[in-house]
């Protein structure tokens, strides 16, 4: 594998970090009793939802240059890699499995808190990514990912602000 990534595979890999999200945010909707806190996970798993939507479409768009193999890879190595790296990064499934039922404020700010490093550890993923894709393959389409994820970390933490009035 290069040492660059064009803006399709990091494109299909917020996918999948989008997918995943999902997944997390519903289960952990359910493990709430905070009927508000409830409702706020379900919104950010249909958000996920949508950024999944948007990604797949902002790779529907690019270019051929956005879509050239940055190495050669004959046995298409490089897809299952970055599907490993996506799915272990952000999200990770066994968390999401180990989500006991959480009643009370402090066990939904603990939710909240997860999602909120989650959210900073794909933050953190993409912005590293960013530095691997050159302008030539989608340097510019990395950075609207980023953007996105800088808005669930505001809204999370608008939230949690509200459970924890100063």
């Amino acid at each position: 594998m290069g040492d660059q990534f064009n803006a399709e595979e990091v494109l299909k890999m917020a996918e999948q970090i989008e997918k995943n999200g999902q997944e997390f945010y519903k289960t952990a909707s359910n493990s709430v009793d905070d009927f508000e806190v409830s409702r706020l996970l379900s919104d950010l798993a249909e958000w996920e939802k949508g950024h999944e939507v948007l990604f797949a479409s902002m790779r529907s768009e690019l270019s051929r240059d956005e879509k050239s193999q940055t190495a050669i890879d004959p046995y298409c190595e490089a897809a299952l890699y970055l599907k490993a790296m996506a799915d272990d990064h952000v999200f990770k499934q066994q968390t999401v499995k180990a989500l006991p039922k959480l009643g009370g404020v402090e066990n939904t700010k603990k939710i909240i808190d997860i999602a909120i490093r989650f959210e900073k550890d794909s933050l953190l993923f993409f912005l590293g990514l960013g530095r691997l894709v050159s302008p030539r393959l989608g340097k510019e389409r990395v950075y609207k990912i980023i953007d996105e994820e800088i808005g669930h970390i505001a809204y999370l933490e608008k939230q949690k602000s509200r459970l924890n009035p100063v």
